[in-house]
């Protein structure tokens, strides 16, 4: 009865919030409500009559105040904090969070008629008509529309030029993948489409100086019967150099050129020929197959607007550029040949960041990190970029059960990367518009974790990384070699390792190499789409070729060894698939299913600790510390001065559903909540209930939370606040906790609500 009551007071109050709008409105002033339109006449069917009303409510102006279930609370907002001053509260409420009243005498009700009409006549309802009048009640008023299409036109037939000049001809030869079909309405956006298609189809062939405004598509709507015919022709007055297919003259390239000086445009100085290419390189800052792999145009090759823009992309994609621009003029020595010239700006050649970083996660550590990173964007003249990085950090138990056990890391890597493939007796030469890249890296990390052990680790991989199109990704590491030991291990951790065999194997001797390969696709640059995805794959082989020579058979005892340390053999595999969908320009609902899998073979028993997967933690299960779920139904009971051991697993199962609205462009909201477990793949008789089988539905862990985000385009600041709801290490029949959510209650507060600060989105 309590929860209905205040269910009822909020209405009541949401109501009168309402109401209260119209009290604020000036003298003889009205609230715009917006418009109604009501479609008449049996020339329109019942579907048509809908799309017409949803398009052409849409052009209306200007548009009501936005609303929720009838209330407009940005509205209330808007008047309940007006304020002169151009500071304080009240203007930041009534700027981010209000919305001024449209008054009614804004609403020009004649425009609006014209703009429907105009509509009708562009879909085809010729000589449709429009009335305009308007209702009003309450100090509220709306317009309403009166609209009577005429029957629309369709497409009787398509007519395309017959001429035998190359440009007809070229024309004529698109009739087959129109835009224009029999039988469908005449549509005035289809035009400028079609022209466009047309135009950019041209431009493929060599049509270097032609336009969509040299096509015209005359409309035959004489022919009866509600019917057009469309006659698409060449305008009389299109200019000879439109006519004419180009090729490919001289090509040169300027790569060291200036903005601020153009000097070197025309300069003839210092020039170097290779194949194709005339450079301009006074300084041989760069070696020639640089330009010669990135543009795709050779001497004597027809224009095309594929391989001018592709050239152009791959430029971009080199990473040394910070300005790539061309043009195309008449050849002076070749007819209707263009030569190409290419104006290449340079990035400083070394740069120095430094990067000082502040980070806390659910686990309660709060730090710091400083990073240094050095680049040489042309390390040995061809484009290929040099990194070195050297990195330290300090993270601290602040708050939580146990205190005290601070990490502290630090380490440097060096990466060099190809804008090419390396390969040591294939040439690949790629088509994409994207420059594909060989990547080298090596690095050290030390991690001491106080009161625990420490941690050296070495790594090095070979690989490549290239991309098909704007959505496609592939990277495939050839070789990735990790080594890890350590050392400092105290008597605190050796005796709870003793006894926990997945704590022993943290700190034994690790060897890891083998290909991997992973593969990412995404729409979500797309932002005009309602529905975007992701996915990325990923799969490690380790230790696969040497197993060949260096057979073990780790559960009959038998264990090979490299360098006197085990080398891990096993098969791993990841997905991470994610959907966004648009419900209007503020409100998004975005979902992230995770499963992972391993399988340790021939040398291992287990999968190594590091290649193992985790859960929990500020981007996944935000209900709970970070790797302290899992795996299965167990849970590991320490000491209450002990430390809390990072919980591992060989299976993952995560689902993530986040409804995110956007209040102002900079501070959004969010709604969510989280599902998922590790498991492992055999059963460990120090962890009941950690191996995966049929149940595994049931053993889900699951949370919910809100969190706000302050989006300064440069920077994503999250804070989520989440709580358990279902805990899969309680018994059977118990595991959904809802009855024991108490947010009055102090002591329920400190040990399930979890605060999470992050950089960015958790997906």
């Amino acid at each position: 009865m309590k929860f209905k009551s205040t269910i009822y007071l909020l209405l009541i109050a949401l109501f009168a919030t309402s109401c209260s709008n119209t009290k604020y409105l000036p003298k003889g002033e009205l609230l715009y409500m917006g418009a109604k339109l009501n479609i008449e006449g049996d020339s329109v069917t019942k579907k048509e009559k809908s799309i017409l009303e949803t398009e052409l409510t849409s052009i209306l102006r200007p548009r009501p105040n936005s609303s929720i279930l009838g209330l407009r609370p940005k509205l209330w907002i808007y008047n309940i904090t007006k304020t002169d001053k151009q500071k304080g509260l009240k203007h930041f409420l009534n700027t981010k969070f209000g919305q001024a009243p449209v008054y009614f005498s804004k609403v020009d009700l004649d425009y609006n008629v014209k703009l429907i009409e105009n509509r009708l006549d562009n879909r085809g309802y010729f000589k449709g008509r429009a009335y305009a009048d308007s209702t009003s009640k309450n100090k509220r008023a709306t317009a309403i529309y009166t609209v009577r299409p005429n029957f629309q036109y369709k497409i009787r037939e398509v007519i395309f030029p017959n001429d035998s000049s190359k440009l007809g001809l070229a024309v004529n030869e698109e009739k087959e993948t129109t835009y224009f079909k029999a039988g469908e309405p005449y549509d005035l956006d289809k035009i400028k489409a079609e022209r466009d298609r047309i135009d950019a189809k041209l431009k493929e062939k060599g049509f270097f100086y032609f336009g969509s405004d040299y096509l015209l598509a005359q409309v035959d709507s004489t022919v009866g019967n509600h019917q057009v015919d469309m006659i698409l022709k060449i305008k009389n007055e299109t200019p000879t150099k439109a006519k004419n297919v180009y090729s490919i003259g001289d090509i040169y390239v300027y790569p060291d050129y200036s903005l601020g000086n153009d000097s070197l445009q025309k300069s003839t100085d210092s020039l170097e020929t290779y194949k194709d290419l005339i450079i301009v390189d006074p300084n041989k800052r760069f070696k020639p197959d640089v330009f010669d792999r990135a543009l795709q145009f050779n001497k004597g090759d027809i224009y095309n607007r594929t391989d001018h823009n592709l050239s152009l992309n791959r430029l971009v994609n080199v990473g040394t550029f910070k300005f790539v621009k061309n043009e195309f003029l008449p050849s002076d020595s070749l007819n209707s040949a263009l030569d190409a010239y290419y104006y290449l700006t340079p990035l400083p050649k070394k740069s120095i960041r430094v990067e000082l970083l502040g980070k806390t996660n659910s686990a309660n550590y709060t730090g710091s990190e400083v990073n240094i990173n050095w680049t040489n964007r042309n390390a040995f003249r061809g484009a290929e970029q040099l990194t070195l990085t050297a990195f330290a950090g300090l993270e601290t138990q602040v708050s939580g059960q146990n205190g005290g056990f601070n990490v502290l890391r630090f380490g440097g890597d060096a990466s060099l990367i190809w804008p090419k493939f390396v390969t040591p007796f294939v040439k690949f030469k790629s088509v994409s518009a994207f420059t594909p890249k060989t990547v080298a890296t090596i690095g050290f990390e030390y991690q001491n974790r106080s009161q625990l052990y420490s941690l050296n680790t070495f790594r090095g991989s070979f690989g490549y990384l290239w991309k098909e199109n704007v959505r496609k990704e592939h990277s495939l590491k050839l070789s990735e070699i990790t080594y890890t030991n350590s050392s400092n291990i105290s008597d605190l951790y050796q005796r709870q390792a003793d006894s926990i065999p997945s704590l022993q194997r943290v700190i034994d001797k690790q060897l890891i190499f083998g290909p991997s390969y992973s593969y990412t696709y995404t729409t979500t640059a797309e932002t005009q789409k309602k529905n975007t995805f992701y996915y990325k794959g990923q799969a490690d082989l380790a230790g696969t070729v040497t197993g060949l020579f260096k057979k073990g058979d780790v559960l009959n005892g038998d264990t090979a060894r490299i360098f006197s340390v085990p080398f891990s053999q096993y098969f791993k595999i990841e997905n991470d698939f994610r959907h966004y969908i648009k419900f209007g320009s503020k409100s998004t609902v975005a979902s992230r299913v995770i499963a992972g899998f391993g399988l340790p073979y021939g040398n291992s028993s287990q999968m190594p600790f590091i290649k193992q997967f985790f859960i929990g933690g500020t981007n996944s299960l935000r209900g709970f510390r970070a790797r302290s779920i899992g795996p299965g139904t167990s849970r590991l009971v320490v000491d209450e001065n002990s430390f809390l051991p990072d919980q591992s697993g060989d299976i993952k199962l995560e689902f993530n559903t986040e409804y995110r609205y956007d209040f102002t462009s900079i501070f959004k909201g969010a709604l969510f909540v989280d599902a998922g477990n590790i498991w492992l793949l055999n059963e460990d008789v120090n962890k009941q209930g950690a191996a995966f089988s049929k149940e595994f539905i049931s053993e889900l862990a699951a949370d919910a939370g809100a969190g706000v985000r302050l989006d300064l385009t440069f920077l994503i600041l999250r804070l989520d606040l989440a709580f358990p709801i279902r805990q899969p290490y309680l018994p059977k029949g118990d595991r959904w906790v809802f009855d024991a959510i108490k947010f009055g209650d102090r002591d329920w507060r400190r040990e399930n609500l979890v605060f999470n600060l992050a950089i960015g989105y958790p997906f």
